[in-house]
């Protein structure tokens, strides 16, 4: 079971936080799959619930790491196949920012939801040349259930790009394409997978194993802390073999 736990945590930090901040792979748009993830019933939660509690610090602290010890992501500006396919270091770029425009990016747990201010500086090919830019986006990570797959996704949504001293005209331009290449970069983002938060556990004295199917997960934001409530459904089958190398 302990090894059930360690990774469900890490797959939630790396396969969420990570992703989400180093924007590996395709574009990927669309909506996220299955339904949002609603908060726990006030009457209570069934008795075979496993909770797992991260605070905002771990987070940041992590997203300190990827900043400090690693190279600043960076990703085309554009949706487009061409777009993507496009020489990093040539014009038309964007780079996320540690700190940037008055914003530190991180994550921040505020009025029950999953808050993101990300600090970028970029560049855009427009008519007239080069144009380079800085600024920060305001976004939110809603949770999302896929019982098919049982995997928990997150879908990362842009509400405001703010750009720094940027003719209005060509701010109107930017804007949007800022924040629909930040949307489509990295949604939907696979937060946990379903093998790991799969429970098979052989219990030789009974001669089978215990398995537990997930049914439902909950969620909230409560005393700085993201708390997340795995609902399991229990059930007995026959004891699996070992699998032995050849």
């Amino acid at each position: 079971m302990s090894r059930f736990v360690i990774g469900l945590v890490v797959g939630l930090l790396l396969g969420g936080v990570l992703t989400f901040f180093i924007f590996v792979g395709s574009p990927r748009a669309g909506q996220a799959p299955g339904a949002p993830i609603k908060a726990p019933d006030q009457s209570g939660l069934p008795p075979g619930t496993a909770q797992i509690v991260i605070r905002e610090p771990l987070f940041n602290e992590i997203l300190g790491t990827v900043f400090t010890q690693m190279q600043p992501p960076k990703f085309p500006l554009g949706t487009s196949p061409e777009t993507l396919a496009a020489d990093q270091n040539a014009c038309g770029q964007i780079t996320v920012l540690r700190e940037g425009s008055g914003v530190q990016t991180g994550v921040r747990f505020e009025n029950g939801r999953l808050g993101a201010p990300i600090a970028f500086t970029g560049s855009y090919n427009s008519p007239v040349g080069c144009l380079e830019f800085s600024g920060w986006a305001q976004a939110r990570m809603d949770l999302r259930f896929d019982q098919q797959t049982q995997s928990v996704f997150g879908q990362l949504n842009v509400e405001t790009v703010n750009l720094d001293g940027l003719n209005p005209v060509f701010s109107a331009l930017v804007t949007p394409i800022v924040q629909s290449t930040l949307n489509a970069r990295v949604n939907p983002i696979r937060i946990i997978d379903g093998k790991q938060i799969a429970v098979s556990v052989p219990i030789v004295a009974a001669s089978g194993n215990l398995n537990a199917q997930v049914q439902d997960v909950r969620a909230e934001i409560k005393d700085n802390a993201l708390n997340l409530f795995v609902i399991y459904g229990f059930g007995g089958g026959p004891m699996q073999q070992a699998e032995t190398g050849p």
